[in-house]
């Protein structure tokens, strides 16, 4: 699995769709452009690229992410190739994040296909420091003072930056705009910058309960009254009373 990052219009999806058309080229035996090809047994190219809406079905642009992610994750085997296109960015910032954690591991631990991940999410590339299988590249990129350059060419390591207020600047958004944008960046990294804790995304879930016993059952079974505070006593109450209700 290559988890790929790097800003807009740096040329993410483009890899990511030369790499299936190589991979089918080769498949059916035909000339590959480039300077070498090897290539097992392919059964299927799965892809999960592009945003917009169903209108006709009534679907909006994260259902239709899901509803093609959860075909791509019953579908796939480890002899596919699958292309995963910034997965989550069609809802809030955490479920997004929290979701695209969960099928990059699902990918990687339990279907083993062959993947490439496309992400804005820095925090997934996190991702290879935990598993095996998984590597981190990046799209090429550099400043010319307030510019960006795009030098359209794949690096290993996890990008830097996004770039995203020189993306927007690059196509046309006004000046105000772009001065707001970066005083409010400044302000939100400085004030990200003072809480260091990180969730660990590839922890492994909980194990689920046991059978027949519900939250509250267990709840009480690891409070021991005799060893209790009255005022821990006061809170383990509030919290049985908000599992039941």
């Amino acid at each position: 699995m290559q988890i790929i990052t790097g800003p807009n219009m740096g040329g993410k999806s483009t890899y990511m769709r030369q790499v299936a058309l190589i991979v089918l080229l080769a498949s059916i035996g035909s000339y590959v452009p480039a300077a070498a090809c090897r290539l097992g047994p392919i059964d299927a190219i799965h892809t999960r690229i592009g945003a917009a809406d169903d209108l006709a079905n009534a679907q909006s642009t994260f259902m239709l992410e899901m509803t093609e992610a959860a075909q791509i994750l019953h579908s796939a085997t480890p002899h596919s190739l699958v292309l995963m296109d910034e997965i989550g960015r069609g809802t809030s910032t955490f479920d997004g994040l929290a979701l695209a954690s969960g099928i990059a591991t699902h990918l990687h631990d339990r279907t083993k296909a062959f993947s490439l991940f496309a992400t804005h999410y820095f925090e997934l590339t996190e991702l290879s420091t935990r598993h095996g299988h998984a590597v981190n590249v990046h799209v090429g990129a550099t400043e010319s003072g307030n510019d960006i350059v795009f030098l359209h060419e794949i690096q290993p390591g996890p990008a830097s930056r996004s770039y995203g207020i020189q993306v927007a600047k690059l196509a046309g958004v006004p000046a105000g705009v772009i001065n707001h944008a970066r005083h409010t960046l400044d302000a939100l990294e400085s004030r990200a910058g003072e809480d260091e804790t990180q969730v660990d995304l590839f922890a492994p879930p909980p194990e689920p309960l046991q059978a027949g016993i519900s939250q509250v059952e267990q709840a009480l079974g690891n409070i021991n009254p005799d060893a209790l505070s009255p005022r821990e006593a006061l809170d383990a109450l509030y919290q049985l009373k908000r599992l039941v209700g």
